[in-house]
């Protein structure tokens, strides 16, 4: 079982997960885990990719009042990173879903690589993890959803997308830590609580995720790189 330390809510410690992640990305070992969720990534973020070029301009323009169109310099950057989050987020999610059963066999293989123990993975109940999953999609649906009417309110509109990285990143977090927290045997309700408490951590780890999935090419292999970095990271947070 995970216990918390303080001394492990650092950023740094982040950081230092997703580089050691890189370097086992293309272990022998870690390759057989890759090939369908790549697959899956590039059908779906092809089609992202696709519906953001052809309808973020049109977008933009709806969104911004005419009154504010002399910031279109800066406001377009800030809506085009908003629009990308809503997509690449809403795809993440599915592809997600479809690569679930890989990416658990690929936390539990990468704990395997680092620790050189099977590890405690846990065969939660299907009724469990899949009561797990809604709990987490309705907890970000009823964070999300309401923060979308910030978009139409004139002056308001301008702070949207900074709240929508912010939920963004903590969405990613929960996300792809969920996965060796699971194979722990936690599920939602207690990977929330670990991560509230260390909530830079977690927003730094989904930061890093989410900046990742909007970058193309790169987001083909973001979502199995986070998934090992997570699992580094989670391997970090047990006691000694």
């Amino acid at each position: 079982m995970l216990q918390i330390k303080n001394s492990r809510n650092n950023p740094a410690l982040v950081v230092s997960s997703f580089v050691k992640a890189l370097k086992l990305l293309t272990t022998p070992g870690i390759r057989q885990f890759l090939i369908i969720p790549i697959l899956i990534n590039i059908l779906l973020y092809g089609t992202a990719f696709s519906l953001s070029y052809f309808y973020m301009n049109e977008l933009i323009e709806q969104f911004i009042p005419a009154w504010l169109h002399w910031l279109n310099w800066v406001l377009w950057p800030l809506f085009f990173i908003c629009f990308s989050i809503v997509v690449f987020f809403s795809f993440t999610v599915l592809a997600n879903l479809l690569a679930a059963p890989f990416y658990g066999k690929l936390a539990a293989k990468t704990q395997w690589l680092i620790t050189g123990q099977v590890g405690s993975e846990v065969i939660q109940p299907l009724r469990k993890v899949m009561l797990a999953e809604i709990k987490r999609a309705n907890y970000l649906a009823v964070r999300f959803i309401p923060s979308l009417i910030l978009f139409i309110i004139p002056g308001v509109n301008i702070v949207a997308p900074f709240l929508w990285a912010l939920l963004g990143a903590w969405g990613m977090a929960l996300e792809y830590l969920a996965y060796p927290l699971e194979n722990e045997g936690i599920l939602f309700s207690e990977q929330k609580q670990l991560l509230k408490a260390r909530r830079l951590s977690a927003l730094s780890f989904g930061g890093i995720t989410m900046f990742g999935l909007t970058v193309p090419v790169l987001n083909i292999v973001m979502a199995p790189l986070a998934v090992i970095a997570a699992t580094i990271y989670c391997q970090a947070l047990k006691a000694e």
